[in-house]
C-alpha cells in the first residue's frame, strides 16, 4: 500500500552486534517511512554474557521476538549447531514478522544464520560491514553473506570496491561508514564516576581517574584449542605494565570457554595485581573506556574501528584481524608476552594519535536508514563484472 512504512527487521545477537546497530535502529525509529522490528537472541539474552537485552530495553527498544539458539559449549561443533538452531528460530521469527528487509551485521555465525533464513524466505537482506578482510573463518563467512545479500552498506572505500569485484551490482552498494562510529560522534566520551564501577566486575575496583590499559581478546576459531596459551601470553604481557588493567570477557565464539577459564586462573594466581575484570559494558561505556585508555590490547575489531576514530594507541595480538584496514594507531604483536609488553609500553609512550575517519564520520545509521527508505528491493541477482 502506498505510504505504508517499510518494515525493517534488525537482528541483535551479541554485545558487539548491538554496538554496531544501536544508532541505525534509532535512525530507523525516527524515519516516518520505516518501521523498526527487533529480534534479540543468542548471547544477547544470557547472563553469562551480560544480558545485553537489558541494555537494549534501557535504551528504549522493545524486542518483537526473543529467541534462544546458542548451544552451550563454545566449541566448533556447538558453533555449527548454534548456526543451525539460529536458522530454524530466525525463520519462525521472520515468517511471523513478515519484514520488507532484514539487516544483518558483519561476519559471525549468528550473522550467517540470519542471512540463510532471510534468503530462503525471499526476504531482501541488507548486509552491514561487508567486503572487509580479517583473519580466521570470519572472511569466509563475511564473503558468503555478501553473496546472499541484496543491499550492501560497507564501512570503507576498500570494502566497497571488494564487494563490486565480487560481482555485486553497483546500485546495490552504498558506502556509509560503520554505525558503531555513530556512538562516538553522539556522546560525551568522559568516563562514568567511580561509583558507577563500585559494584561492577571483580578484582580491583576500577578508578576512572587512574591511567589504565584495556584488554579484550576473543578466541580465534581457526586455532581452536590454543586459546589458553594465547590469552595467557597477553595477560602476562600486560601484567608488568605500570598501569591498572581492565580485562573484558570474550565473545561466545568457539574457544570462549578456554579463554574465560584462563582469565579466571590468571585472576586466582594474581590477586595482588592491579587487574579489574568485567563481563561487558553498555556500548557508551565501552566507547568511553576505549577513548580514555592509555592503550588497548587484544584482538577486538573495536580497537581498530573505534580506535582509529579516537586515536587510541592499540596493540593487536595474533592473526584474528590479519589484513584488516587500520589507522596509524595500530601496531601488531604475536602471541609472545615480551613482544606484547614491549609494544604496549611503546604505544603508551607514544600517546594519542590523530583521529582517522577510515570507518566513517558518525553518520552511518542515518545514511543507511535514508537509503532503505527508497532502495529497490529486488531479490533476483546476477554476477556483474
Amino acid at each position: 500500500m502506498s505510504g505504508t512504512p517499510r518494515k525493517i527487521c534488525v537482528v541483535v545477537a551479541s554485545r558487539a552486534n548491538y554496538a554496531r546497530v544501536k544508532y541505525l535502529m534509532k535512525a530507523i525509529q525516527e524515519s516516518p517511512k520505516l518501521e523498526l522490528q527487533l529480534v534479540v537472541g543468542a548471547s544477547a539474552l544470557l547472563y553469562k554474557y551480560g544480558r545485553v537485552i537489558d541494555v537494549i530495553r534501557r535504551d528504549g527498544f522493545e524486542p518483537n521476538f526473543q529467541i534462544h539458539y546458542l548451544v552451550e559449549g563454545e566449541n566448533l561443533i556447538t558453533q555449527a549447531k548454534s548456526t543451525g538452531m539460529g536458522i530454524i528460530e530466525l525463520s519462525t521469527a521472520f515468517d511471523s514478522l513478515r519484514p520488507d528487509v532484514v539487516i544483518t551485521v558483519a561476519d559471525r555465525f549468528e550473522t550467517m544464520a540470519t542471512a540463510i533464513a532471510a534468503s530462503y524466505l525471499n526476504i531482501p537482506l541488507a548486509h552491514v560491514q561487508g567486503g572487509e578482510i580479517s583473519g580466521n573463518i570470519d572472511d569466509s563467512v563475511r564473503h558468503a553473506i555478501t553473496k546472499l545479500s541484496h543491499l550492501h552498506y560497507p564501512a570503507t572505500h576498500q570494502s566497497a570496491e571488494r564487494i563490486l569485484r565480487m560481482g555485486e551490482d553497483p546500485w546495490r552498494v552504498k558506502l556509509t561508514g560503520c554505525p558503531s562510529i555513530d556512538i562516538l560522534a553522539n556522546m560525551d566520551l568522559a568516563l562514568p564516576p567511580r561509583e558507577y564501577f563500585q559494584d561492577k566486575g571483580t578484582g580491583l575496583v576500577f578508578d576512572p581517574a587512574a591511567p589504565y590499559l584495556l584488554v579484550l581478546q576473543h578466541p580465534v576459531t581457526t586455532s581452536f584449542g590454543e586459546g589458553v596459551q594465547q590469552i595467557t601470553e597477553t595477560l602476562h604481557g600486560v601484567k608488568d605494565v605500570p598501569l591498572a588493567k581492565v580485562v573484558l570477557w570474550p565473545n561466545p565464539d568457539a574457544g570462549s570457554d578456554d579463554v574465560a577459564k584462563a582469565i579466571r586462573e590468571f585472576q586466582n594466581d594474581h590477586r595482588d595485581q592491579a587487574f579489574s575484570y568485567h563481563i561487558n559494558f553498555p556500548p557508551e561505556t565501552f566507547a568511553s573506556m576505549i577513548a580514555n585508555a592509555r592503550c588497548v590490547v587484544g584482538n577486538s575489531s573495536s580497537f581498530i574501528r573505534e580506535g582509529a576514530f579516537l586515536g587510541t594507541p592499540a596493540v593487536i595480538v595474533g592473526d584474528r584481524q590479519e589484513g584488516r584496514e587500520h589507522g596509524r594507531n595500530v601496531v601488531h604483536a604475536g602471541y609472545d608476552r615480551a613482544d606484547i609488553r614491549g609494544k604496549a609500553l611503546a604505544q603508551i609512550g607514544h600517546g594519542r594519535y590523530e583521529s582517522e575517519h577510515i570507518f566513517g564520520d558518525g553518520t552511518a545509521g542515518k545514511k543507511i536508514a535514508a537509503h532503505l527508505e527508497t532502495a529497490e528491493l529486488k531479490i533476483n541477482k546476477r554476477c556483474t563484472y
